[in-house]
Order: structure tokens, then C-alpha cells, then sequence
């Protein structure tokens, strides 16, 4: 498959040439929640058939943004992996997912596919390190079948796929629950008190949590008027 490019002297323009056709950002999102197995991926992105996925994952490797990888036992799987270069994308990615939920998100439409596991990046695009100081606790959450933990200490966050080993505080949601919560339609104090969500562990912890992840106000993408 022959690369497009801008043929720009530009740091903007070299970056879209690596990253700016279709899937590819997407492809390092999921990537960016740690290595992935080629049906893995193919999973979280109905819609990007075989061919077209292996072609992607081909220029990433040769560009250096991914590698192949085989994942330790007992799995012992191929599967692909970000390298450096690959990894500091992430900044870029979570910055495009902050603008997303203040300007494009709105109400989900009937054709869009949800995947749960998204909400690990999601976690990251709305950390507030402000709200995180001086905390050190682990949050589990489980979303229908999809579980995943965030490690928050001072400040930080580490977020990843798959259960903590020993969790502060259990947040278990739906996913239908769960979408209403991203487009601010109830918080999750609510959704605990109606019987939509439930969360157990350190009341402490859990107090925190409430404070830990902020959605910026949705916003309409409207012209501005010329002025008189």
C-alpha cells in the first residue's frame, strides 16, 4: 500500500504522514492500555476488516510507532505493542479525547458501537492530578463483563485492563448506566443512590473517587457571529 503524503517540510505534516490515515490513531489507542493480540484489536474495531488491519499494523511497525511482541505465560501469544516512539503519542490522543467530550460527543447514535475497555483511556483524559493529592489508592471497576483498576498515587494515575490485586473500592456499572454517565446525564453518586451502580471497599477511598475524574460541560459546536 503506497503512504500518502502532504510532501510538508512541517512537524504537523511529517506526524499526519505517520498517524493521519484512517484507523491508525484508533489503533494506537487501544494499544496505548498495553499490548494486543491481532483478534484483540480486530474486536475493539468492528468495522476495520482483516486486510485492512494487517496493512495498518504493517506501517506502524515499519514507521517504528509498534513491534511484535509475545506475551508472557501462560498466554505466549503474538501480539503487537507500542514502542517509544508509539508510546508518546499518548499526550496527543488523551488531548483529542478531552476536546471530544467537550465538543463532539453528545448523545450516542444507534449505529455506534460502544466497547467498555475504551473507558481505560477514558480514565486517563479525565484524571484531575489536583483532586489526587495525597492519595494513594487502587480502584477496581467493572463495566457488565469488562474489568479494569486504576492505580491513583499523589497525583497520578496508572490505569489498565483487567482486576487489581487488592482494591481500596469496587465500582460495578452497566453499560447503559454507564454511557448516561459520560454524556452527564446523572452522576455516579446518583446512579449509586437509584440502585444503577454499586461501589463497596474504603469509605474513604470512595468518598475521594467522586472528585477523582471530571467531564468537561458539553459545548455546541456553533459559527461564530460576525461582528457589527
Amino acid at each position: 500500500m503506497d503512504q500518502r503524503t502532504y510532501n510538508q517540510y512541517c512537524a504537523t505534516a511529517r506526524t499526519l504522514d505517520l498517524v493521519g490515515e484512517r484507523w491508525t490513531l484508533l489503533l494506537i489507542r487501544e494499544l496505548l492500555t498495553g499490548p494486543k493480540r491481532f483478534g484483540d484489536l480486530q474486536a475493539a474495531l468492528r468495522g476495520l476488516g482483516t486486510g485492512l488491519l494487517a496493512a495498518r499494523l504493517k506501517h506502524l511497525e515499519a514507521e517504528g510507532l509498534a513491534r511484535k511482541i509475545t506475551l508472557p505465560p501462560p498466554a505466549r501469544t503474538p501480539a503487537y505493542a507500542l514502542t517509544e516512539a508509539g508510546a508518546e503519542l499518548a499526550p496527543a490522543i488523551l488531548a483529542l479525547a478531552r476536546w471530544g467530550l467537550k465538543w463532539a460527543m453528545g448523545q450516542p447514535r444507534e449505529t455506534e458501537a460502544f466497547h467498555p475497555g475504551w473507558a481505560v483511556l477514558g480514565l486517563r483524559a479525565c484524571f484531575d492530578p489536583d483532586a489526587a493529592a495525597n492519595l494513594r489508592a487502587v480502584y477496581e471497576f467493572h463495566i457488565d463483563d469488562e474489568v479494569f483498576h486504576a492505580r491513583i498515587q499523589d497525583g497520578t494515575i496508572e490505569a489498565l485492563h483487567g482486576p487489581a490485586q487488592h482494591p481500596d473500592a469496587t465500582v460495578t456499572i452497566g453499560t447503559a448506566t454507564f454511557l448516561r454517565l459520560t454524556s452527564q446525564e446523572l452522576t455516579l453518586a446518583e446512579a449509586i443512590e437509584s440502585g444503577e451502580a454499586s461501589a463497596t471497599g474504603d469509605s474513604a477511598a470512595l468518598c475521594r473517587l467522586r472528585n477523582l475524574f471530571r467531564l468537561p460541560p458539553p459545548h455546541t459546536r456553533t459559527a461564530t457571529p460576525p461582528a457589527p
